[in-house]
């Protein structure tokens, strides 16, 4: 069985300035603090979620 593709995200600028919208995306991806990464499944809404903040964000896809 292959293991489905995960994307790696990055917290790379401060959320402060922008809107409660992206600031609650940046909390659902589960980034807590600045520089933080996080690894998610590959999905439409993930990556949805990815470029709702993608100024904020930096993402690139781990295969496992």
């Amino acid at each position: 069985m292959s293991n489905p593709a995960k994307l790696r995200i990055t917290w790379v600028k401060s959320a402060i300035g922008y809107n409660k919208k992206q600031k609650a995306t940046i909390a659902a991806l589960g980034l807590r603090k600045l520089g933080q990464v996080v690894e998610k499944p590959d999905t439409p809404q993930v990556r949805g979620m990815v470029f709702a903040v993608r100024h904020l964000v930096k993402c690139e896809e781990v295969k496992e």
